[in-house]
């Protein structure tokens, strides 16, 4: 299973991501008791679950009401009220991760060390109760054991007062916390992703992505906001089934015209040496139609400028183009050894096993294992492949589903 959270529409604050998740299917009542029972050296909460429609869209709503106000607290006095709590030690690290986001968020807003910021707004028993409320919320839905894919979070606008006086928004703090993720300003000039809710975010999510990616949709899930807009002010969360594991790689490009078929070859091997995913060379047709290749090679983030380095060294060429962060959906994969005897020698064969959604989409024998067998065996290739896909089907066939 793989889980979405799409704050695009209004933003993402602390009741928010509580209401989706248990609109979502976590415990309402364990919940409830958690956040009430977390909040009580805070000033106290009282929390309500309210089913609510948000401009036609059916939803949770989270309601935290503080019972009695509280000043501000030092950051190391609440982790030091936190870990006296009497929940699971998971929960426990999770939040104080998510107060940590926010404490160094506003350190470095203010120039301040850790031991010296106070939390206001974030410290308050509401925040205390959101903050762990969600982590309870995630574990008692086992997302810890999920993918879990952040898309864009739409920020609002405008200006709003604060302890400090008037600040813009985002602030300041939401700002540093989002650091990584993908976001946007407006639709409306209000406040939509509160610090809570985006260090909250920040920390269950596992990767961003600007786009929902190809799913098999399950189920979906909707946490109301405070407020009332001419649109649905909710946080929605999308379960799917697994989807196929998703890679950013930079594609590098240059066109050739002046290399010998010799040196395109050890260009070509070299490339790879020196760490490039893939490499391939594509006849094309240049300026004033000479005849002429692109080069073009699959690279990780880490190996680019190398890699780049390497190809104005060895060519010569005036210009590389480089596309950053381009997605591509890898299927995954296991290596499979099978073991077969022929004419009383015991072979290996490997097989590279493909999976998309845990169903088999592809099997293929390795190229040097099969080799080696119509070498010794003096057989034909493509006899040896033959074998060996009969092998691993009839392996396959044997498998119970699910397993």
């Amino acid at each position: 299973m793989t889980i979405i959270i799409d704050p695009q529409n209004a933003g993402i604050s602390g009741n928010m991501i509580v209401g989706a998740l248990v609109n979502l299917g976590a415990d309402e009542n364990k919940i409830k008791t958690i956040m009430e029972y977390a909040a009580e050296d805070f000033g106290g909460v009282e929390v309500h679950f309210d089913k609510i429609n948000k401009s036609g869209i059916e939803s949770t709503y989270c309601n935290v009401k503080t019972i009695n106000k509280t000043k501000s607290i030092k950051y190391n006095d609440l982790i030091d009220k936190i870990d006296d709590l009497d929940l699971d030690l998971e929960i426990l690290e999770m939040s104080k991760n998510v107060f940590e986001r926010l404490a160094q968020s506003e350190s470095k807003v203010h120039g301040k060390s850790l031991a010296d910021i106070h939390f206001h707004e974030v410290g308050a028993a509401d925040a205390v109760a959101d903050i762990i409320g969600s982590i309870s919320a995630y574990f008692d839905l086992k997302l810890d054991e999920e993918v879990i894919i952040g898309l864009p979070i739409a920020l609002g606008g405008g200006t709003t007062k604060s302890q400090h006086g008037q600040i813009p928004i985002p602030s300041p703090a939401t700002m540093n916390i989002l650091k990584g993720a993908k976001c946007f300003g407006g639709p409306i000039n209000t406040e939509l992703a509160t610090p809570t809710g985006s260090a909250i975010y920040m920390e269950i999510c596992d990767e961003f992505e600007e786009f929902i990616p190809t799913i098999n949709p399950i189920n979906s899930a909707y946490g109301a906001g405070t407020k009332d807009f001419d649109f649905p002010n909710v946080l929605r969360i999308i379960e799917t089934e697994k989807i196929s594991k998703k890679q950013k790689i930079n594609v590098i490009e240059t066109n050739i015209d002046h290399l010998s078929g010799e040196d395109i070859g050890y260009l070509f091997n070299n490339l790879l040496v020196e760490g490039a995913s893939d490499v391939c060379v594509i006849p094309t047709i240049m300026k004033k139609n000479r005849p002429g290749y692109i080069l073009k090679i699959i690279s990780k983030e880490e190996n680019t400028d190398h890699l780049v380095d390497v190809l104005f060294k060895e060519t010569g060429t005036l210009g590389i183009r480089i596309s950053e962060d381009t997605h591509r959906s890898v299927a995954n994969r296991e290596i499979l050894p099978l073991k077969i005897e022929m004419n009383g020698q015991v072979y290996q064969i490997r097989f590279k096993i493909g999976f998309n959604n845990d169903e088999i989409i592809s099997y293929k024998p390795e190229f040097e294992d099969i080799k080696i067998i119509a070498i010794n065996e003096d057989m034909a290739l493509s006899e040896v492949r033959n074998i060996a896909n009969t092998m691993i089907r009839d392996y396959l066939e044997q498998i119970p589903e699910g397993e």
